[in-house]
């Protein structure tokens, strides 16, 4: 395959197209990361919570501890400090719960954020510059292993618009058929520039 085009127009366009896609994907991966980190700071009172649930929770527990073995006692006092670091365990899975949820989402739509336009774009140019490069890739060998200039002014005849056809000759099959060098020449010229191949130079026979 042949990446890039010969002629120095249309490869300069390569050339801006592809750092075009190229920024184009460090926009979109910006921009998903910003989007990941403003959702992600939705998980704060989420994470603020759960710490303020254990806290809850290791302090009722050294409380129930602490009277646990009080005499005559037994855990009638001891029961009301399990039960609310109870309480406070449950508040600290559900601020856990929620900090995960919002960091889960916060992910996914930075991934979705940067992936659905990095992709649409992506895939268009891959199928575009790889066209590209087989067809530059399969004309250059033929160019390479013996100039056929009558191959390509024939698929010139058969792809070319009609008025690029009419400005080579009145009569482009004929002149063709005829084997006019010329007009076989300019033909040949519009398919390999579509190619993006360099026509080869012109041969002057030595006396």
């Amino acid at each position: 395959m042949k990446p890039y085009s010969d002629l120095p127009v249309r490869r300069t366009r390569q050339v801006l197209a592809d750092l075009s896609v190229v920024l184009w994907v460090v926009l979109w991966v910006w921009v998903g990361r910003v989007v990941h980190d403003a959702v992600a700071a939705l998980a704060a009172p989420g994470r603020e919570l759960a710490e303020a649930g254990s806290s809850f929770r290791g302090t009722m527990t050294s409380a129930g501890e602490s009277v646990d073995d009080l005499p005559l006692l037994d855990d009638r006092i001891a029961e009301p400090f399990r039960t609310a670091a109870g309480a406070g365990a449950g508040i600290e899975s559900a601020g856990t719960s929620f900090a995960d949820g919002v960091e889960t989402t916060a992910v996914v739509l930075g991934v979705v954020t940067t992936l659905v336009p990095v992709l649409l774009v992506v895939l268009a140019w891959l199928v575009v510059r790889l066209r590209f490069a087989r067809r530059a890739g399969a004309a250059q060998r033929f160019v390479d292993g013996a100039p056929d200039l009558d191959l390509f002014a024939l698929r010139a005849i058969a792809n070319q618009p009609m008025p690029r056809l009419a400005k080579v000759s009145h009569d482009p099959a004929g002149a063709w058929r005829r084997g006019d060098p010329k007009v076989v020449r300019a033909l040949a010229v519009l398919e390999l520039k579509d190619c993006g191949i360099r026509p080869p130079r012109v041969v002057t026979p030595t006396a």
